[in-house]
């Protein structure tokens, strides 16, 4: 198979400015196809923004809301497939309301949804207080022929999370991340690391600069299976690219054969 060219959309956007942040997307996109890219990520919470307060419940929609249509329209109008986290309204929390989920969905070229994912690992006292935890660890897609998987941010600073999704087949990791000092070694070693260990791709796409009380890092990356940095971004706004090589996964793979050594009846005290 040919090697599936990805853009790498490092932005923080428009805070709490949804129909700014849909604009801003849709005019990568068209940059992102232009160039030959058959998909397209977006940070963490790039539809609304993140340090928007109480701004998440009243942004917040369903997967399929008037932001996601208009993800839809955009991925279908450019003819490549994009990633976005957003906030999801959906169901009813446990004080009777609205549940509130750090969400991630991911639409493919001719606009159908793909995949849609809830952050399972909530960091910090904001997220805590803002958003249902999810429950579904490992969620798939296909993208000409590559296995794409979703997580969140700091759901890829777990190792069981990226090596369930290693078990399950994934080939490409998308993480839309929300990464701030003083944790720019995520970004830079860990990442990395995860994606050798793992036998895979990772798309880490981070948001950038100063943003309420946080300062997001930029560093946004795509990691190889062979622990190497294919592409890196810097710490301003910036529209990376980079490809997935099947050839490559398939290489390293074999000389680096970790799922196949693996012993999991040693492994039983961890859970």
């Amino acid at each position: 198979m040919p090697p599936l060219r990805i853009a790498l959309l490092q932005s923080s956007g428009h805070p709490g400015e949804t129909a700014q942040n849909l604009k801003a997307l849709d005019e990568a996109a068209g940059r992102a196809a232009a160039a030959g890219a058959g998909l397209l990520i977006a940070p963490e919470l790039f539809l609304t923004g993140y340090a928007i307060g109480d701004g998440v419940r009243r942004l917040a929609e369903p997967a399929d809301g008037p932001g996601g249509r208009a993800v839809a329209r955009i991925a279908a109008t450019h003819g490549l497939a994009v990633l976005y986290g957003y906030p999801e309204r959906a169901g009813e929390a446990v004080d009777g309301g609205d549940a509130i989920f750090n969400s991630a969905r991911l639409v493919g070229p001719d606009g159908a949804e793909l995949a849609n994912y809830r952050k399972t690992h909530l960091f910090g006292d904001f997220e805590r207080a803002s958003f249902t935890p999810g429950e579904t660890p490992v969620v798939q897609a296909e993208l000409g022929g590559v296995r794409l998987g979703v997580m969140i941010c700091y759901d890829v600073e777990f190792p069981e999370n990226v090596r369930a999704h290693a078990l399950a087949g994934t080939d490409l990791l998308l993480v839309p991340t929300a990464q701030m000092h003083p944790f720019q070694f995520v970004a830079e070693a860990l990442v990395p690391v995860r994606a050798f260990e793992s036998q895979l791709y990772i798309a880490y796409v981070n948001r950038t600069g100063p943003e309420g009380d946080f300062d997001f890092v930029g560093l946004s990356c795509l990691a190889g299976p062979d622990g190497t940095v294919k592409t890196r971004a810097g710490h301003g706004e910036e529209l990376a690219f980079g490809e997935v090589d099947p050839g490559l996964l398939a290489a390293s793979r074999t000389a680096n054969p970790y799922l196949a050594d693996r012993r999991p009846e040693l492994y039983s005290p961890l859970t």
